[in-house]
């Protein structure tokens, strides 16, 4: 029988050991569960391996240091590959240990490696909250280290990664400077 509270649980325990604390917590810990947080609010009947997927999206993620890879684009979608591929793994071994059959990790595996996206609505749920939690927590330090035009530009290319109804709903709840707005609703 597959047990969602045990594979969460398994995945906080993971992200516990995250030596980055914020606001006296991992890092990874609070990030997971601000991700089940946005995924309850945004989509509330999300299945089983949606909500499994959102709070493993950064699971052990400082294990695999930024820095091991070029730097520039090239280096950095190169990581982001790969962490896709260790999240993938890694949460799918939870689900196993917490009952989840193999179509269930292999599912969870499409959502964390972000295939499908624009197409399929699960990876696309994930994408918007994925981007509802960038911008509502983790906006404001991003764009207090950043030039002006890099923070339209992040913007820019956030919106385009996520739905129209997630676009909307940014709109909506966010009160984002004209420049910002323009970024979204241009996407």
């Amino acid at each position: 029988m597959a047990d969602l509270k045990a594979a969460l649980a398994a995945i906080d325990a993971a992200n516990a050991a995250d030596p980055t604390l914020e606001d006296g917590r991992p890092a990874a810990l609070l990030y997971g569960e601000r991700m089940s947080a946005e995924l309850a609010r945004l989509f509330p009947d999300a299945s089983d391996v949606l909500e499994i997927a959102a709070r493993g999206q950064h699971v052990e993620r400082w294990l695999l240091a930024r820095g091991a890879y070029p730097e520039g684009k090239a280096g950095y979608l190169e990581w982001r590959r790969e962490q896709g591929r260790r999240h993938a793994a890694r949460v799918a071994g939870i689900m196993a240990e917490a009952g989840y059959d193999a179509e269930a990790q292999a599912r969870v595996g499409v959502l964390l490696r972000k295939e499908g996206i624009k197409r399929d609505p699960e990876v696309q749920a994930l994408e918007d909250v994925i981007c509802f939690v960038f911008l509502r927590f983790y906006f404001a330090g991003f764009a207090a280290k950043h030039e002006a035009e890099a923070v339209v530009d992040i913007v820019a290319k956030t919106a385009r990664k996520m739905s129209e109804g997630g676009r909307a709903r940014v709109l909506a709840e966010f009160d984002l400077p004209p420049a910002l707005a323009a970024a979204v609703q241009g996407a």
